[in-house]
């Protein structure tokens, strides 16, 4: 009984530190993801920035070109 007592405090023990250490490999994945998610949110807001500015001269250098048609006389 004493043994089985004393196994079972073992086994407590252990189990709580597993569960300790499975909370900080947690802890640590998360910071990890964060590490890498930081740099790829900027680069992503960054590409948007880009696609936007261009969308912008796409559509100015449209207009200019329809602009162009109109004033020489030919239909656009």
């Amino acid at each position: 009984m004493i043994s089985q007592n004393r196994r079972q405090d073992i086994d407590r023990r252990a189990a709580e530190n597993n569960y300790r250490i499975n909370v900080k490999a947690e802890l640590e994945i998360e910071l990890l993801h964060q590490q890498i998610d930081q740099p790829r949110e900027r680069e992503i807001l960054k590409l948007t920035e880009a696609v936007r500015m261009l969308t912008e001269l796409l559509g100015q250098l449209a207009s200019d070109a329809r602009e162009s048609h109109t004033e020489s006389g030919r239909p656009s």
